[in-house]
């Protein structure tokens, strides 16, 4: 009998042990949403888009961006994630539209770990993609339906890219938290604009799961 009750006891720390280390090492799930701007100066062309002897400019990248993003933490310190980009309205492009959608895959560290519950600052680096994309806007009028406009993509200029950030999650509530963040993005020849380097500044909200 003593034998028995032992075993059982045994069995049962060595359960409850188990279970602790699978509770603890629960990743923690990092979702958000934010609007900023990303800026890039223009190449200051001049294009005949339509080869009627009207030249345009070319202009600057500025306007409102969303951001959607999540990231997995794996440990306290290192984690994996993703985000995507996009300007939220086209923008003129000499006599076009255009609309930025960028993308990336990142390693995350985060320096402090879960040491800070209400303020956790996480440093981001990985590579993906930016796509630009372009819009004729046409005006079509008769007498039955007014006028509608049209708006038909054209073609996308697709560029590698390496992408960097910071940001701090800054939690208002145990899950909730308030995402301030300054990217940097590196894209390779990209001839459309001024410069190759393109930062995005952006105010976020998002949720955490699990990790506790």
């Amino acid at each position: 009998m003593f034998r028995l009750i032992t075993n059982t006891l045994l069995a049962s720390a060595v359960l409850v042990t188990a279970s602790a280390t699978m509770d603890a090492q629960v990743p923690q799930v990092n979702a958000y949403f934010g609007l900023g701007t990303a800026t890039d100066s223009s190449n200051g062309q001049q294009i005949d888009t339509f080869g009627d002897g009207n030249f345009y400019n070319t202009p600057k990248i500025t306007g409102l961006f969303a951001t959607v993003g999540a990231n997995v933490m794996l440990t306290p310190h290192y984690g994996v994630g993703g985000e995507f980009n996009w300007r939220t309205s086209q923008g003129d492009y000499a006599g076009l539209n255009y609309r930025p959608l960028i993308y990336d895959f990142n390693g995350i560290w985060q320096p402090l770990g879960n040491k800070s519950k209400r303020f956790v600052p996480e440093l981001q680096a990985g590579l993906g993609g930016v796509d630009v994309r372009y819009y004729y806007n046409s005006r079509a009028c008769d007498q039955f339906v007014g006028c509608t406009n049209a708006s038909q993509f054209i073609e996308g200029a697709n560029h590698f890219q390496l992408h960097l950030s910071a940001a701090v999650r800054m939690y208002v509530t145990p899950h909730i938290f308030l995402r301030p963040a300054v990217d940097a993005h590196w894209v390779n020849n990209f001839s459309q604009f001024g410069s190759n380097w393109m930062p995005e500044y952006s105010l976020g909200v998002g949720y955490s799961f699990g990790g506790e």
